[in-house]
């Protein structure tokens, strides 16, 4: 991404406890990163990628979701779709299988392995009755996951959200082993032995690439083929690059308008222009990714306000709009260097 290394935030300055958080030498946004409860953000917890117990088959055909029990029934989830829950059970919830029980069916499509989904989120430590956040209702974005056995997601989630269609609400209780595991979370005040209650709104699936109608490319901007999966490869004209801030659209898309600090839904790949080499990208590696335009560089914010959601857009950003004149050492960038990103502009929400 345009920025530095993602330093270690402490606990309570992420949103939700979701995901491990990448182990990504290279992040768009700036230090600290910025990670707010708009994005309903990732956590880095030790002990959270423990296997899946086998329960029933997932309609999503290579993971396992989990039925429902006496515990998750116990849980009354009541309101209106996309708006946040009122929830109530009584405290302790004590399980030690994972158990989901679906609020509401839904009525899209079964979610599939490796989509990418976004969810709405409550989260209570089940055990103390304690509510730990909550976010993405409305038109706040909402997480974005992969829904694969690797993408590091709670295990928990992944069991609840398998078997479900899009558009429905599922509560889903959380042995210790599927949640934080065995050491707890100290800073979030969870316990080894902590149930965790997890109510999740399917919010919809989340396109991975753009897919606006195509425009003439510009002269003197790096060229990009893509491939049959969207990846993109820059080539880097062999010229000096701009010295100011430059943006081509590729794809044009005809969703909203990116707003000032609004958290974007992406892909891209950033490049050097002296050099040419890719220095971070999500392509092939966390796909879509959820960042704030508020804690970006100068210049990759600039690039993308304004343009439309469905867009591919190629932002060339100056040292001083980048990574200024100390460079990014870690990338391979020099206080000199101009920087280069593809983005596919997959959706936005306000802050």
């Amino acid at each position: 991404m345009p920025n530095q290394s993602v330093p270690n935030q402490s606990i309570v300055e992420t949103a939700l406890p979701i995901r491990a958080l990448p182990n990504r030498k290279i992040s768009v946004r700036k230090l600290p990163a910025l990670i707010s409860v708009a994005t309903v953000a990732v956590l880095a917890l030790a002990g959270c990628g423990a296997s899946p117990s086998a329960d029933k088959a997932s309609g999503a055909s290579s993971l396992t979701c989990t039925d429902s029990g006496k515990v998750s029934d116990s849980v009354k989830v009541t309101g209106k779709a996309n708006a946040e829950p009122a929830v109530k059970f009584s405290k302790p919830l004590n399980t030690k299988t994972t158990e989901g029980s679906v609020i509401t069916e839904g009525k899209g499509d079964a979610v599939q392995t490796g989509d990418v989904v976004e969810l709405a989120f409550a989260v209570y430590n089940a055990t103390t009755g304690e509510k730990m956040n909550a976010g993405g209702y409305g038109d706040a974005a909402g997480a974005s996951i992969t829904l694969a056995k690797d993408s590091g997601v709670f295990p928990a989630i992944l069991k609840g959200v398998a078997c479900s269609n899009y558009g429905a609400r599922v509560a889903v209780v959380s042995a210790p082993a599927d949640a934080f595991g065995e050491a707890g979370n100290k800073d979030l005040k969870v316990g080894a032995k902590d149930n965790i209650l997890f109510v999740i709104d399917v919010k919809g699936q989340i396109p991975t690439r753009a897919s606006g109608k195509d425009q003439k490319p510009q002269d003197g901007f790096p060229t990009v083929a893509l491939a049959k999966d969207g990846t993109p490869t820059m080539t880097i004209p062999k010229a000096d690059a701009p010295t100011e801030l430059k943006t081509e659209v590729l794809k044009k898309g005809d969703g909203a308008k990116v707003a000032e600090g609004d958290t974007v839904t992406m892909q891209y790949a950033g490049v050097v222009w002296s050099s040419g080499k890719v220095f971070d990208q999500t392509w092939g590696k966390s796909g879509p990714t959820q960042i704030s335009l508020s804690g970006v560089v100068p210049g990759f914010a600039q690039g993308l306000v304004g343009q439309t959601v469905g867009s591919q857009v190629v932002v060339v950003i100056p040292p001083e709009l980048g990574y200024g004149s100390g460079g990014q050492s870690q990338a391979g960038i020099t206080g000199t260097d101009t920087i280069v990103f593809v983005v596919d502009i997959l959706g936005s929400a306000a802050a």
